[in-house]
């Protein structure tokens, strides 16, 4: 039993070391193993105005930027070993509509954001009806938060 053990936490650790080719990423891909880097981004597409915004996630804040249009804020960050990576942020636009949504979340099952995000990059875009979210693989953008008053 404890051979069997062993071997286990032998395996575990070889993925958390990224030994191996690169058929391991795809392991750990298909497997959801939390271990894999992210990029989030959240860009100005509007078309006049700047944007307020404040990302964080539990452990991380990562402060109020101003973004004129065009200018985009961006981060990296590795999933947590527990599986329960979440940032959030809150985007304000000059007339002071605004949206509070979460940017990146942990999927177990349903991988709706880990598809349009490409595995890696998830690129957020404050148009001037709403917030959308860039689907790499289909190189287009889905509607995903319209502007509260």
């Amino acid at each position: 039993m404890y051979r069997g053990l062993s071997v286990f936490f032998l395996l575990v650790l070889a993925l958390a070391m990224g030994m191996g080719s690169s058929s391991s990423e795809e392991t750990i891909k298909n497997i959801g193993f939390p271990l894999r880097k992210w990029h989030v981004h959240v860009y100005n597409g509007m078309g006049v105005g700047k944007l307020f915004l404040h990302c964080k996630s539990k452990d991380d804040d990562l402060g109020s930027q101003t973004l004129e249009v065009g200018q985009d804020l961006s981060w990296s960050f590795k999933e947590n070993f527990l599986g329960t990576t979440l940032y959030w942020c809150y985007m304000q636009k000059d007339d002071k509509s605004h949206a509070t949504l979460d940017v990146f979340w942990m999927e177990r099952k349903n991988k709706w954001l880990s598809y349009r995000c490409n595995w890696k990059n998830c690129i957020w875009i404050a148009k001037d009806d709403g917030i959308y979210l860039r689907v790499i693989p289909e190189n287009r953008d889905d509607f995903v938060h319209k502007w509260e008053i």
